[in-house]
């Protein structure tokens, strides 16, 4: 490396970033990295011995051992982290170099950061990056966006460690501006819809029908298998396998019950709702992830009024079979939120987002990699401005068929005490989805008694206000 100039540089050498740069390597790119941790350095440079790999010992060095046009991707928490690393290597760069940020960054602030440095004659891209440490290392699922001309410069790079589907990489150019992490922040809205969902029906397999760990192994096992097949399903499959070194139990009954948040599954939530786009199992799940850390108020609610629970009175066999069925359909209607989500915000920031290479880049190295987006993909394929994919005849029939098995399921857990918010928010969007009327004329008139806000007519244009009263 003493006489090579590096094709990229990175800045944060944790976990991802790391094992970003050595996929880069193992695929014939010279990386340079930096971290003001010098132990992490360090690491960097044992792990990429006899690669091209250079681990520079302060910024100056780093930013020496780049080729110009200069390309410095960080993978550093999102927020004033991000900030810090564009402040300290601004001095160092050109006009023309550019910088990609990779973290979980909030898709406005990547949109300022674009600005800010376009005026320096700098181009900023944000990318989302999905796959956790594995997929860093063997092949993650990469959402660009940004200038389009930014995504030439680093395109074979990230189509190379991309994980591979089919011959296909799991990476392409979404659009503009902060399109790349607008996608990444749907995707993880998406995986916390899921998360919560799964999480649902171990509780209902667990407290409901008293189902071991190895029996909720074998379960998940077989869930994973044919339509259903998930890696969030994989993995879950896994993790009651897993023993505890300190207590030689198994490592699931010793973790605690609180479950926190970075943040995305939030935003997400918050951004849907200024859209005006519905996406009621994403809330669901930020909320309970909320209520998962009032862990001491929930202890001193279940000795003042009760811990729930009931024993189950049917058969788990077809219970189970059930639960099955509903956990399919809601995924089905958690990604139709997702995807309906970035339809209306590609319009509103202009991303112009092709959904079907959505689907197509998340069919591999991603968190909520699935079996179920060859069939979003193929809905998107024949029908581009599909608005929601419960108006495809294929996966709404799908759904529809299943809605029995998902609602003998959400009205067996009351029975039992066993809270299932996102199934219910599931069936809840699904029948308002499919409801030609609801009852909001309702709230029209209230709105207008109390407030004056005016109402619309079902035979009349225009708007209309009642003097209620005194009618």
């Amino acid at each position: 490396m003493e006489n090579t100039k590096s094709d990229l540089g990175m800045v944060g050498l944790g976990v991802m970033g790391r094992n970003l740069v050595l996929n880069m390597a193992d695929h014939g790119y010279a990386v340079s990295g930096y971290d003001k941790d010098p132990a992490k350095v360090q690491a960097l440079r044992i792990e990429g011995n006899n690669k091209k790999v250079f681990g520079a010992n302060n910024l100056e060095e780093f930013i020496a051992s780049l080729r110009p046009p200069r390309v410095v991707m960080m993978l550093v928490p999102a927020g004033p982290p991000v900030d810090a690393v564009i402040r300290d290597v601004l001095p160092y760069l050109q006009s023309g170099d550019l910088i990609i940020d990779g973290g979980n960054s909030h898709f406005k602030d990547t949109d300022l950061r674009q600005n800010m440095l376009a005026e320096k004659g700098m181009q900023f891209q944000g990318v989302g990056i999905s796959g956790g440490e594995y997929g860093a290392r063997h092949g993650p699922s990469l959402m660009p966006g940004g200038p389009v001309e930014s995504y030439a410069r680093v395109s074979p790079i990230f189509e190379a460690v991309a994980a591979q589907v089919e011959g296909s990489p799991c990476v392409a150019y979404l659009g503009p501006g902060s399109a790349g992490h607008y996608v990444k922040m749907v995707h993880n809205g998406i995986e916390y819809g899921l998360m919560q969902l799964i999480a649902e029906t171990y509780d209902l397999m667990k407290r409901g029908l008293g189902l071991t760990d190895d029996e909720l192994h074998e379960v998940y096992l077989d869930w994973n298998q044919g339509e259903l097949n998930a890696y969030l399903l994989e993995i879950t499959a896994n993790i009651f396998c897993e023993e505890d070194a300190k207590t030689g139990k198994r490592l699931i009954d010793v973790i605690l019950d609180e479950a926190t948040q970075k943040g995305t599954g939030m935003w997400t939530s918050q951004d849907a709702m200024d859209l005006q786009v519905p996406a009621p199992t994403i809330d669901t799940a930020v909320a309970m992830r909320n209520l998962t850390i009032l862990k001491d108020e929930r202890t001193a609610a279940s000795k003042l009024l009760g811990q729930p629970g009931a024993n189950f009175q049917g058969q788990r066999a077809a219970f189970i079979s059930q639960l099955r069925s509903a956990f399919y359909a809601a995924m089905i209607i958690t990604f139709a939120q997702g995807m309906a989500d970035l339809r209306v915000a590609s319009k509103a920031y202009a991303y112009n987002l092709d959904l079907e290479t959505v689907a197509r880049i998340w069919r591999g190295g991603c968190i909520i990699r699935a079996g179920l987006l060859n069939n979003i993909r193929s809905a998107f394929q024949k029908q581009p401005n599909l608005a929601n994919l419960l108006l495809h005849p294929d996966l709404g029939k799908k759904v529809l068929d299943l809605r029995g098995d998902l609602l003998e399921v959400i009205t067996t857990a009351p029975k039992l005490g066993i809270p299932c918010p996102g199934l219910m928010a599931c069936l809840a969007y699904f029948d308002g989805y499919r409801s030609a009327w609801l009852p909001a004329n309702l709230i029209q008139a209230q709105r207008d008694y109390f407030g004056a806000h005016t109402y619309e007519r079902i035979d009349d244009k225009g708007v209309f206000h009642t003097q209620w009263e005194e009618s």
